[in-house]
C-alpha cells in the first residue's frame, strides 16, 4: 500500500517509467488522506496500475452530493456531471469500502476553523464517526468481514494532532477505532516538518502519520508486517 497525504512528492514521479521509483511496481493499493491535487492522484494510478481510495482534506473541494446512479452515471442535484476525482478512484468519506483484499472505512475533514469546506465541529464528526461505525458493523454482520483500515484526514484528539485551533484532532476517532478495532488508522494533516513523527497506538490499532507518503504492507487479519519510506524515499 501506498499512502500519500498533504505533500506532493515528485520524486515518486520523477522520469519515465522505466527510471520510477521501482517501490511504484510494488503497489496494490493507493490510499490518500487529503490535501493532495487530483492530477497528482491520478498520475500515482496511471505510474502504478492501482486503484485509489481517498478521503477529502479541508483544502479540497467540497465533494459532498455526489451519487452513483443505478446506470453507473454520477449525479449531483439528480444531474450527469463529471466526476471531479480521478476515474476510478473512491471517495470512501463517510463510507465501507473494499479494495485489493482490504476494508477500508473512511472520514475526512479536520476541525472547524473558517467557512471552507470538509470542516466539522468536534460534535458533527463524532455523529459522521458514529454513523460510519454502525455501517461497518452492518457489512461484517452480513459477510463476516472486519475493517482493516481507517483513513481519516484529521488525527484522533491526543494522538498525533496539534495544540492549534486548526490542527487539534477529533475526539471521535476514539470511539469509531474502539468499535471497528482497524489494523491501522492512517491520517494526515499534521506535517512534521523534517521532525521524528513517531506512530501512535490507540488499543491494539496503529496510527500513522502518512504526510508525504509511506509503504506499508499490510495483510488482513494480520497486521502491519512491513513498513518503510516514511515521509520520503
Amino acid at each position: 500500500m501506498l499512502a500519500v497525504s498533504d505533500e506532493v512528492d515528485d520524486r515518486l514521479l520523477a522520469g519515465d517509467r522505466s527510471r520510477r521509483s521501482r517501490d511504484l511496481d510494488r503497489v496494490d493499493l493507493i490510499v490518500a488522506c487529503g490535501d493532495l491535487p487530483f492530477d497528482y492522484l491520478a498520475a500515482l494510478m496511471d505510474a502504478s496500475d492501482a486503484p485509489l481510495v481517498f478521503v477529502p482534506g479541508n483544502h479540497d473541494p467540497d465533494l459532498g452530493g455526489y451519487r452513483r446512479s443505478r446506470q453507473g452515471l454520477l449525479l449531483r442535484a439528480g444531474m450527469p456531471v463529471p466526476s471531479p476525482w480521478p476515474d476510478g478512484a473512491t471517495n470512501a468519506d463517510g463510507r465501507v469500502v473494499d479494495a485489493a483484499g482490504l476494508r477500508l472505512a473512511g472520514l475526512g475533514g479536520c476541525l472547524r476553523y473558517s467557512d471552507g469546506p470538509n470542516q466539522y465541529s468536534q460534535r458533527h464528526q463524532t455523529w459522521r464517526a458514529r454513523r460510519l461505525a454502525v455501517a461497518a458493523r452492518w457489512r461484517r454482520r452480513r459477510d463476516g468481514r472486519r475493517v482493516d483500515v481507517v483513513l481519516t484526514h484529521a488525527p484522533p484528539r491526543g494522538l498525533g494532532d496539534g495544540d492549534d485551533g486548526p490542527h487539534r484532532g477529533f475526539d471521535g476517532l476514539h470511539g469509531l477505532v474502539a468499535a471497528l478495532d482497524p489494523l491501522v488508522l492512517l491520517h494526515g494533516h499534521v506535517h512534521p516538518y523534517g521532525r521524528d513523527h513517531p506512530d501512535g497506538i490507540l488499543g491494539r490499532t496503529v496510527v500513522c502519520n502518512v504526510v508525504g507518503h509511506r509503504l506499508l504492507r499490510l495483510e488482513a487479519g494480520v497486521g502491519m508486517i512491513e513498513e518503510r519510506g516514511r515521509h520520503g524515499p
